[in-house]
């Protein structure tokens, strides 16, 4: 480990004489590329020195009080230097969480995509109610949500919603929604108050670039056709709707939200290569990890990850075995908490497997 920081640091120092460099603001690019690299290795370099500067000060405090004459000063010398030894095991799992490999699709805006499962129209519901609470949820971390293609039903739910969240961080806050949500209510029609099970899946997607994903024109089919809406309202009379097929994959993309035939390709194609990106990565994790155990899923979307249980005003994830009973403000977009739980447990899992 401490060899692994020790090149970062000579990286970093690297790095921050080059930007000193006023030569180097003749090539942007590179400025920018060396500029975002330093603020990556900031906090870690910041932290190694910590490290290394409490190790020294105990050092001196033990060499000190072995001289000292003054009892006094002695115990004060010692105090200063167990206090020192306590803190550097705390530094040092800080430096290991650090060191964790970092999930390269952080950083991108995302595609979050909530559908209907098993439950009908209950289903619809449930899943109209998670479309709005990730919207608010991404509303309350300032990142744009654009729709895609929503596909409501008469009673105000949705079959399929996929959205567009754009801006840095999204697939770090929403990556660990992917699952099956179940739901545990009496429904609105249920005439004799019986408690009804349904659910709904949601899949979050790091948004691809076209630099990660090649399409071939001979791997797709691209039809056009006539929108309409719910029950056949708002039928557009130019055709407008667009569906994609990615024949390697299976994978078929429809958008017809846009009243331009053009828009409504973009975006398709947008989600397109998202799926593909997700699919082929899917694969390689699946290879690389199949031996490894981790307490948090975050691919596999056959999984029931977590229930909500109307009734209890209980929230509960099975991954981790936590319950919250806050579901009015959770459903609100309140999930700030399971989030941050979320993200430990899977940190924690990935330094249990390093230790392994």
């Amino acid at each position: 480990m401490f060899k692994k920081l020790e090149e970062i640091k000579k990286r970093y120092e690297f790095l921050s004489a080059q930007l000193a460099d006023s030569a180097l603001l003749a090539d942007m690019s590179t400025w920018q590329k060396y500029s975002k690299e330093q603020a990556d290795l900031t906090e870690t370099v910041e932290k190694y020195a910590e490290y290394t500067s409490t190790q020294r000060e105990m050092d001196d405090a033990f060499a000190l009080a072995e001289t000292e004459t003054d009892a006094e000063m002695k115990k004060m010398l010692l105090d200063e230097a167990y206090a020192c030894k306590e803190r550097l095991p705390v530094l040092q799992n800080e430096l290991k969480i650090l060191l964790l490999p970092k999930d390269k699709n952080d950083e991108r805006s995302c595609i979050l995509e909530v559908r209907a499962g098993t439950g009908g129209e209950e289903a619809a519901l449930f899943a109209g109610e998670l479309c709005r609470m990730y919207q608010n949820y991404c509303s309350a971390h300032r990142l744009k949500v654009e729709e895609i293609e929503v596909n409501a039903t008469e009673l105000g739910g949705v079959k399929e919603g996929i959205y567009n969240v754009t801006g840095a961080g999204a697939y770090k806050l929403l990556k660990y929604e992917s699952g099956v949500h179940r739901v545990q209510r009496v429904p609105a029609t249920e005439t004799q108050g019986r408690i009804h099970t349904s659910a709904a899946t949601v899949a979050v997607l790091p948004e691809a670039e076209e630099v990660d994903v090649e399409i071939n024109d001979k791997d797709i089919r691209i039809d056009i056709f006539h929108s309409g809406g719910a029950g056949g309202q708002n039928v557009n009379k130019v055709a407008s709707a667009v569906r994609i097929t990615h024949f390697p994959t299976g994978i078929v993309v429809t958008c017809q939200d846009e009243r331009s035939q053009l828009k409504n390709k973009e975006r398709a194609f947008k989600v397109l290569r998202s799926r593909i990106y997700d699919f082929y990565n899917s694969q390689n994790a699946k290879a690389r990890e199949e031996n490894r155990r981790s307490m948090v899923g975050t691919g596999d979307r056959s999984e029931r990850i977590r229930t909500y249980n109307f009734p209890q005003s209980r929230v509960t994830d099975h991954r981790i075995g936590l319950s919250q009973y806050n579901l009015d403000a959770f459903m609100t977009g309140d999930i700030d908490s399971m989030v941050e739980a979320l993200a430990i447990a899977d940190r924690e899992a990935l330094l249990s497997s390093q230790n392994e």
